[in-house]
């Protein structure tokens, strides 16, 4: 037993001393250091460059990590396809294989976007190193590009061609797809406006046959989150500040030909405005400076774009009192009973921050210049929210642009802050041709060519020649939107215009000569026109049966006038308003040289206020005019007629002064006419955008300085009363109105049924 014992003791120990003795697992391959650096499989980079990227050198011991973050580091250069690390003795060996270079890059099968705009949209470049990375980002950013175009089917297959040399040929396959357009819009939850009505307001549209010449109707995630914005402030300017956009979805069609995008929104309830009042928290600034500066009127329909005038005419009088910080917080409080806002706007000391910089991005086209002089913030100003929300307004109002963003980042200090503006340009060019007929001017063509931005400077220039059964006219205009730097548009139109009146007063009448013009806004709404004219007039053509009036008016004429013109449009809608109000008020003295003395004054005033949700609009207007002559009578180009267009039911030149044995209308100095129409819906598709009208004018046209015996000039009030339709087709506006003289003078002229249409294509 002892012995055994002794055995096993001994054993024991020498299994003890060779688990002492015996090397680690993988100590074998981590003792030593590293004698030298050898790189294998290199072509074209130095091993120098190797050596650099290595977190080991020589002297170092074979570590393990140190080893992986060597890879890492040559890895993250990519130039290499493949590495690896390996050891030959105490020889670190460094095997390589690089990633070839890019020989060539070709795109095949793009129509659609060309070659120079897919490379400038991808980060690779002949004689770059070749990265499968790389080349997968390029295709998801072609078929981004192509989706932003609206096709969504598109497909991009990279093709790799080895050559010689480490080189590579790549080559970009592409099926481009057909257009994924929208084919139908619809909204959940409106109950104070209608669909067709809402599709108004955003910029998508329902793909039609009709619109070739447009990208709106293709799907675009980015201009669906700009629609939303639109519908937001659509509902805050009619009082729905409670309104939100719960969800925005477009769903693609069981065919993949189309998507269907819906709007579920809530409206909220209508409010308006209650108490108001301002409150300066600014010492030394009295609160009672800005009062007068408040846009609304309690009782009023709450309107967000209100508000935002209020405190941008605030920030402006702030800042020329002296302060150049200041931050006006419009506080709101709703009352829920009788659906009003109560408003404080509370001036306070805004925060010391500055402009830094101001990078615009996108303009391909459009010069810098043409953004930064509608912007209200310059480098260097103090920053101010309220003149940011502005200047984008201002630049949107361009029409220069698809698509407008502003952004604000941090300085390169606490007190500096960095305005980035993106944009996408449109086209802003226009060549098109035109066909219509309407019972004044019979058949109708034109041929237009206008520019809004020539060559990215923000100039416009058009020209259009129009020729119909009773007139000829050639036109030519030139803009410049800021006359010697400051926010004046300045320009000239050129005119060339003969008309037939040989229905209405036998005669014909030649017009030739130029206007210049200039104007500028005095505020957000009103804008200030001053003009020059030279222009020459010709009587001719008068019949041998003429009236001894027109007869003695026969030759030719000069009018060299200066004029101004006052202008105030605050209508929700151009093409068809639904609320709001438009004025023009335009003066013109002649007598600066030429044949003709005068002093003429017109203003034209047109109210709309809906009156069963939006479907049923009410529109009231008025236009009055009135020209004296000053020491000469006033001759027959510079006189007035009425009639047609003007005062339905009556045809054109229909009233006024005429000559009672010709019956030939000799126009009037003085002019009035007042309408009340009712606009509603005839419970069509609201997709055909059909509308039924009802109408009532009521005016007259009177004084003429020549006399005689057979001169009849009245004065009397005239009445007419008719209906309407309107269809705005895609082919352009097209208009059937009836109307029935219920007041009127023997010797006026009438007309039962009016009609027009009108296209451009």
């Amino acid at each position: 037993m002892a012995r055994r014992a002794r055995l096993a003791l001994l054993i024991a120990a020498c299994v003890a001393c060779w688990v002492v003795m015996a090397p680690l697992p993988g100590a074998a391959q981590t003792a030593g250091t590293i004698a030298d650096i050898r790189v294998e499989g290199n072509e074209r980079i130095e091993p120098s460059f190797v050596e650099i990227q290595l977190t080991v050198g020589i002297g170092d011991p074979f570590d393990p990590a140190a080893l992986d973050a060597s890879l890492r580091s040559l890895f993250a250069t990519g130039l290499f396809e493949d590495v690896r690390l390996e050891r030959d003795g105490n020889v670190l060996v460094v095997v390589v294989r690089e990633n070839p270079f890019i020989n060539r890059i070709a795109f095949e099968g793009n129509r659609r976007l060309g070659d120079d705009a897919l490379a400038s949209e991808i980060d690779l470049r002949s004689r770059e190193v070749f990265s499968r990375a790389r080349v997968q980002t390029a295709v998801a950013r072609i078929l981004e590009l192509y989706r932003r175009t609206g096709r969504f089917g598109a497909t991009v297959e990279p093709k790799i061609i080895e050559l010689d040399q480490n080189r590579v040929d790549l080559v970009f396959e592409i099926t481009e797809g057909p257009l994924t357009r929208v084919t139908g819009i619809s909204f959940v939850g409106n109950r104070n406006f209608s669909d067709s009505r809402l599709r108004e307001v955003i910029q998508t549209t329902e793909s039609r046959f009709w619109r070739v010449f447009t990208t709106a109707d293709t799907y675009d995630p980015d201009r669906l989150a700009f629609d939303e914005e639109l519908l937001r402030r659509f509902y805050f300017d009619r009082g729905f500040i409670d309104f939100e956009v719960r969800s925005a979805i477009a769903e693609l069609t069981p065919e993949g030909d189309g998507f269907f995008i819906t709007f579920t929104i809530d409206e909220g309830e209508r409010y308006r405005f209650g108490a108001i009042d301002v409150e300066s928290r600014i010492r030394d600034l009295d609160a009672r400076e800005l009062q007068g500066l408040v846009r609304m009127r309690q009782g009023q329909v709450y309107r967000a774009r209100d508000v935002e005038a209020t405190i941008q005419a605030m920030v402006e009088r702030v800042g020329q009192l002296g302060y150049a910080f200041v931050d006006i917080d419009p506080l709101l409080r709703r009352n829920a009973e009788d659906r009003t806002v109560d408003i404080l706007f509370v001036v306070n000391e805004g925060p010391r921050v500055f402009v830094e910089r101001i990078e615009i991005i996108n303009n391909l086209r459009t010069l810098d210049e043409v953004i930064r002089r509608e912007l209200l913030l310059a480098e260097g100003d103090a920053f101010n929210s309220a003149l940011l929300r502005e200047s984008e307004r201002r630049v949107r109002r361009l029409g220069y642009f698809a698509r407008v963003e502003f952004r604000t980042r941090a300085g390169s200090a606490p007190d500096r802050t960095v305005i980035e503006i993106e944009v996408e340009e449109q086209a802003t060019g226009e060549l098109s041709f035109g066909a219509g007929f309407s019972t004044t001017d019979g058949p109708l063509a034109q041929v237009v060519f206008a520019e809004r931005n020539l060559l990215g400077t923000g100039r416009a220039v058009r020209a259009s020649f129009t020729i119909s059964g009773r007139r000829q006219d050639i036109d030519f205009s030139y803009t410049e939107p800021w006359l010697l730097g400051y926010e004046v548009a300045g320009g000239i139109d050129v005119f060339n215009r003969q008309t037939d009146f040989q229905d209405e007063g036998s005669f014909d009448e030649r017009s030739t000569g130029f206007v210049l013009r200039a104007s500028y806004p005095l505020t957000r709404d009103i804008t200030h026109v001053v003009r020059y004219g030279l222009r020459e007039d010709e009587i001719r053509s008068v019949r041998e049966d003429a009236s001894p009036f027109i007869k003695a008016e026969k030759g030719d004429s000069i009018t060299s006038s200066i004029g101004q013109s006052f202008i105030i449009d605050r209508r929700d809608n151009f093409q068809l308003p639904n609320e709001g109000y438009s004025l023009r008020l335009d003066q013109d003295f002649a007598g600066l040289g030429g044949d003709r003395t005068f002093i003429s004054h017109e203003l034209s005033v047109s109210y709309f206020q809906p009156i069963v949700g939006d479907q049923v609009v009410a529109n009231l207007r008025f236009a009055g005019g009135h020209i004296a002559g000053i020491g000469d009578d006033v001759r027959l180009s510079n006189r007035f007629f009425v009639g047609g267009n003007d005062f339905r039911g009556f045809r054109v030149g229909g009233i006024g002064p005429r000559d009672s044995v010709t019956r030939d209308a000799l126009g009037g100095n003085l002019y009035y006419v007042g309408t009340a129409e009712v606009r509603f819906p005839l419970g069509l598709p609201e997709d055909l955008r059909f509308f039924g009208r009802a109408f009532v004018d009521a005016g007259s046209l009177t004084d003429i300085d020549v006399s005689g015996p057979n001169l009849t000039d009245s004065g009397n009030l005239r009445v007419t009363a008719g209906v309407g339709l309107t269809w705005l087709s895609p082919f352009g506006p097209l208009a059937f109105d009836f109307g029935q003289a219920v007041v009127k003078d023997n010797l006026d002229e009438t007309e039962f049924f009016r009609f027009s249409f009108g296209t451009r294509f």
